[in-house]
């Protein structure tokens, strides 16, 4: 592929776009809020400084990654001429379905569709296109230019084809793609949610404190990070939209979001993004501070 489209130039769409732009792809990024737009260059370009200062990229290779990216805050303009579409919008159904219906409609019959979701049906947003066969998942990890997993998910209707073409499109991204089939959560955050969840549920009920529960996990089941710490980088608003999708979609209790969690996202602790979830962001030191909230 030439030329790709991202939407959501949050944490998500910025990574993926730095990633396909620095396998020499041309990338629209999109998004509604041009401060947000210049939040995301100014993030890539920090990235690259990274890479440049460790010796893993040159300054020209730099150069050519950010000159591979063209920001746009109309989505009707910026996948008009791509052949593939990458939405990383918020994990929020309707918004995506709208996205999707909009850009549908846009674009030419070949163009693949793929969404960055993490917990929602490909089938169910593919259902809103005239080319269900064409739509994918394409969940990327963060951070997406460092992590190599991607799960690619087949909707119901998702051709072979399609599938071959975005596997072996990961893989010249320098990713390590899986392909798995469309049930909530599919399998990284079918198995990785429960398991926060089960922690929040261990810290709520008083069993342990944030760092026990984490250093156990850390140290005894060869975790490079706990549960809770993950949660708090992951979102935990984003942390209870996936237990919602799994609750709603199995209808089985076990998937339930623990009352601790519904309570600290309604209050607005929602981890790194908010500056506080179990840990204390922002607070000036590597080493992690528990919230107050639970000392």
């Amino acid at each position: 592929m030439n030329k790709v489209a991202v939407i959501g130039a949050g944490t998500m769409g910025n990574g993926i776009a730095h990633t396909f732009a620095q396998s020499g792809i041309k990338v629209n990024l999109i998004d509604i809020s041009q401060e947000a737009l210049d939040k995301a260059i100014a993030t890539i370009s920090k990235n690259l400084d990274r890479m440049v200062a460790k010796e893993k990229i040159s300054e020209a290779d730099k150069t050519n990654t950010i000159g591979n990216i063209t920001t746009h805050t109309e989505l009707v303009r910026g996948v008009e001429d791509v052949e593939l579409v990458v939405e990383a919008a918020t994990e929020n159904v309707d918004l995506k379905l709208k996205i999707f219906q909009s850009i549908d409609e846009a674009i030419q019959p070949n163009v693949i569709l793929a969404t960055n979701t993490s917990s929602i049906s490909i089938t169910q947003i593919a259902a809103v296109t005239n080319r269900p066969d064409k739509v994918i998942g394409m969940h990327f990890m963060n951070p997406v230019p460092i992590m190599k997993l991607v799960e690619i998910i087949r909707g119901y209707s998702t051709s072979d084809e399609v599938t071959n073409t975005i596997m072996e499109l990961s893989k010249k991204l320098g990713k390590v793609p899986t392909e798995v089939n469309d049930y909530p959560g599919f399998v990284a955050n079918r198995i990785l949610m429960p398991m926060i969840n089960e922690a929040i549920i261990t810290l709520h009920e008083g069993v342990g404190g944030v760092a026990e529960i984490d250093t156990v996990m850390k140290l005894g089941m060869a975790h490079p990070m706990g549960p809770l710490q993950l949660a708090d980088f992951i979102g935990l608003d984003v942390c209870l939209s996936i237990l919602n999708v799994m609750y709603e979609g199995f209808g089985n209790p076990k998937y339930a979001p623990c009352p601790l969690l519904v309570n600290m996202v309604t209050a607005g602790k929602l981890g790194v993004k908010s500056g506080e979830g179990f840990y204390s962001w922002g607070h000036g030191t590597k080493d992690l501070i528990v919230s107050n909230q639970f000392k």
